[in-house]
């Protein structure tokens, strides 16, 4: 699946099933179930992308001190752009 592909997906009921947990979970903070995709995120607490994803999930809630504990533990710095735009490169490297 690409980027275009995983995000047509989008207009689906269900994110794709070939897809991997952490890009489920981005599908789930792109259709606004912010609980659903921070349920992924913890499900593996101290694996760098699930780390990340759960920073750029608390950046989301506009907690911006957890978020910034979690950049920290997934060894990323800090997203400087726009929320889309940090989904944007999240669903690209895991894509």
């Amino acid at each position: 699946m690409d980027y275009q592909e995983f995000k047509d997906s989008l207009s689906q009921d269900s994110p794709p099933e070939t897809v991997s947990e952490p890009l489920k979970a981005l599908w789930y903070a792109a259709k606004d179930d912010w609980e659903a995709a921070h349920n992924i995120a913890q499900s593996k607490e101290g694996t760098p992308v699930y780390d990340h994803l759960h920073a750029y999930l608390h950046r989301v809630e506009g907690d911006t001190w957890n978020a910034g504990y979690w950049y920290k533990r997934a060894g990323k710095p800090v997203f400087k752009g726009s929320l889309q735009e940090e989904w944007e490169a999240l669903a690209h490297a895991m894509l």
